[in-house]
């Protein structure tokens, strides 16, 4: 039983420890995404020029 005791406590303390290890890292700006909108915009011409249907319908339906 004190077998139980001792992993319940390690598996708590690793779990405390992976806690504090993201928290460091979202706030130290690991998860920051500084590639996507600068490639953004390279791409938002070929959404429209792909689907200009798409667009006259909806400002068709718009103006309805």
């Amino acid at each position: 039983m004190s077998v139980i005791y001792l992993l319940i406590t390690i598996s708590i303390v690793v779990a405390i420890a992976f806690l504090i290890a993201f928290i460091k890292a979202v706030k130290s700006g690991q998860y920051d995404d500084d590639y996507t909108p600068s490639v953004r915009m390279l791409f938002d011409d070929e959404i429209v020029k792909e689907n200009p249907n798409k667009i006259i319908q909806t400002e068709k339906q718009k103006s309805i």
